[in-house]
Formats: structure tokens, C-alpha cells, sequence
């Protein structure tokens, strides 16, 4: 019998995969917990509906983030910092602080856990940091460590 899945199931199939299963296992288990629908033409066009709602959203985000990603290769954002007479900062730059600043300067909100950054920049000088904002789009800012 042919289902449609509401939710994964770990050795069947995932949300929304058009399954076939055995009618024992759909009618004693699928059905009875609510894991499964019929795949009648209803539901299947309900679904192949869904689906396209799903991949339009998924392209007008990425959009935007493309958008976001050619403003941000224009940026130079300048952090200023305390440091020492040697060019060392004290404490360091973070992700945490570069998402702060742009949303000040720029107004660009950006999760903080999106920033590419190995480890928090430590020296003065300009660092290019990698953001990623969507899968396959990843942004590149410029970020000037200045001294205050």
C-alpha cells in the first residue's frame, strides 16, 4: 500500500516521502499512531502543493541572502579595541562582537553563530571573515581591528 509519511521514521523513510509498505504494517502501525496518510490523489496533490510552497520560500531566502552577502563584500567594518603598545589586544574579537557591530554601523542582523571565525582575532590589522548565510551562499566582510 501506497502511504505518504507525516513524520521520519528511522528504517522507513522521512517526512513527507511517498512510501511503499506492507498493509499489515500500515493499518497496525502507520495508521493507529498517526505516522501515516494514504496515497490517494488528494493527499498527493496536497503534498506536491506543499512542496513547491516550500521550494519558493527556500528561493526568496536565498535571495535575500544573496542580497546580504553583496552588501557585506562592500563593508569594511571598523572595530575599535584597547591594546598595547606592541600591537596586542587585550581580551580579543569575537563573533559575538563583529555581529554587534555590524547591526550598529550597518543595521545588518546576523546570528553570531553564522560567522566563520577559527579563533577571536587577537592582533590590529585587517582580517577577512567569512559569514555563512544560507546553504551555498556564503558572505566575505572585511573587519579593521583599529586601535582607540
Amino acid at each position: 500500500m501506497k502511504v505518504i509519511l507525516k513524520a521520519d521514521i528511522k528504517g522507513v523513510g522521512k517526512k513527507d516521502d511517498v512510501i511503499n509498505a506492507s498493509d499489515g504494517y500500515v493499518r497496525n502501525f502507520l495508521f493507529p499512531k498517526n505516522l501515516a496518510v494514504e496515497a490517494n490523489s488528494d493527499n498527493l496533490s496536497k503534498l506536491k502543493a506543499k512542496q513547491d510552497s516550500n521550494a519558493f520560500k527556500k528561493s526568496q531566502e536565498k535571495e535575500e541572502a544573496q542580497k546580504i552577502a553583496d552588501k557585506l563584500s562592500k563593508i569594511i567594518l571598523k572595530i575599535k579595541v584597547k591594546s598595547g603598545a606592541n600591537g596586542k589586544i587585550f581580551g580579543g574579537v569575537s563573533s559575538k562582537e563583529i555581529a554587534e557591530n555590524l547591526d550598529c554601523q550597518y543595521q545588518i542582523k546576523i546570528d553570531k553563530k553564522k560567522i566563520d571565525l577559527k579563533d577571536t582575532i587577537k592582533t590590529l590589522g585587517v582580517f577577512n571573515v567569512e559569514i555563512k548565510l544560507f546553504e551555498g551562499v556564503i558572505g566575505k566582510v572585511k573587519v579593521d581591528v583599529i586601535s582607540q
